[in-house]
């Protein structure tokens, strides 16, 4: 049965690229040698507990997304990798069985451990059949407590090379909310414990709505994303990074331009900085056009009017009793 399993679990991930190749040849040295590994290790305590479960046959509606998210929202490569993986179900059927529990809340409902792309691939092919009701999800069953499906998942998230950094960032944020070690998650995702830890630095840091909306950023990796953290140190630059969230150019942009757009938003001087240092600078105009600059400072104030409104600094001369006289009438000062 392991064998058997073994075999389909390798054959699956030609077709997804989310489980890693098994060694189940008769080289028990090499074998041994793998095992050294934290993610063979965590496959290979998967497998143990597949070998004891009975697949079963569910209605893919019935079957609810883990409370615990370990990708975020598909972005273009990720919707093209679900439609490649729907085409290889409605061909070859589904060869590797989701991982499931009884919904805690919902009757005859299930919740997902893993296999989110599997049943997301399952329901479109549902939604696209002429008899939905004959399309099934195959599943092993199992009650799982909340550590104990979040600990399933990631032993699936582990052999996965498709998970974006941050995504696995955020993962290990989940991973600890529900008391597991930093060396417990890095063990769990195949990470020693220094890169878990530049994870933490990174989420502790940059907003969960910045992150999300910034999304998958697969082309960024660990520098970049270290790189936004350290400028949101500052918090006051965080309202800038929002600012650019929701723009048009932001939201026509794939993730790792979006973190760039981020980026440069933070590292931007904040508007009226350089006012600031010179003094409170205002300026008297009309649509584009600057008729004169007034300059305050501790001292006093100045006005000063470009050359080319020459003909304005006159007229502004000629009635400068006028307005003088105007001030002293409205003026209420002793």
């Amino acid at each position: 049965m392991k064998k058997s399993i073994l075999q389909r679990m390798a054959a699956d991930a030609e077709h997804r690229g989310d489980a890693a190749p098994v060694n189940d040849g008769p080289d028990n040295t090499t074998l041994t040698r793998r095992h050294s590994s934290p993610v063979i290790s965590n496959v290979g305590r998967a497998l143990a507990h597949l070998s004891e479960d009975v697949i079963v046959s569910l209605d893919p509606s019935k079957v609810e997304r883990s409370p615990f998210t370990d990708r975020f929202e598909y972005d273009k490569d990720a919707d093209e990798k679900l439609e490649a993986l729907k085409i290889s179900i409605a061909t070859d059927g589904q060869r590797i069985p989701v991982l499931v529990r009884p919904h805690p809340t919902k009757s005859d409902c299930y919740q997902l451990a893993y296999g989110r792309r599997r049943r997301d691939a399952i329901l479109a092919i549902m939604r696209e059949s002429d008899r939905p009701e004959t399309i099934k999800i195959k599943a092993y069953v199992r009650d799982l407590t909340d550590r104990q499906l979040i600990e399933e998942q990631s032993l699936e998230n582990g052999p996965r090379e498709d998970l974006t950094w941050i995504e696995k960032a955020m993962w290990a944020v989940q991973l600890k909310s529900t008391g597991i070690s930093h060396r417990a998650i890095g063990e769990n995702m195949g990470l020693s414990e220094v890169a878990v830890s530049q994870m933490f630095r990174v989420t502790s840091v940059v907003p969960e709505d910045i992150i999300f909306a910034i999304g998958r950023a697969q082309a960024a990796g660990r520098p970049k994303w270290t790189a936004l953290a350290e400028l949101l140190k500052d918090t006051a630059k965080v309202a800038a990074v929002r600012r650019v969230v929701g723009t048009p150019e932001f939201e026509k942009a794939d993730g790792a331009e979006r973190l760039i757009q981020a980026i440069r938003a933070a590292s931007a001087k904040p508007s009226g900085a350089n006012d600031q240092a010179k003094g409170d600078v205002q300026d008297f105009a009309l649509g584009d056009r600057i008729f004169g600059r007034m300059k305050s400072t501790s001292s006093g104030a100045t006005l000063s009017i470009p050359k080319k409104e020459d003909t304005f600094a006159r007229w502004l001369a000629e009635r400068m009793p006028e307005l003088l006289r105007e001030f002293s009438a409205s003026d209420s000062s002793p």
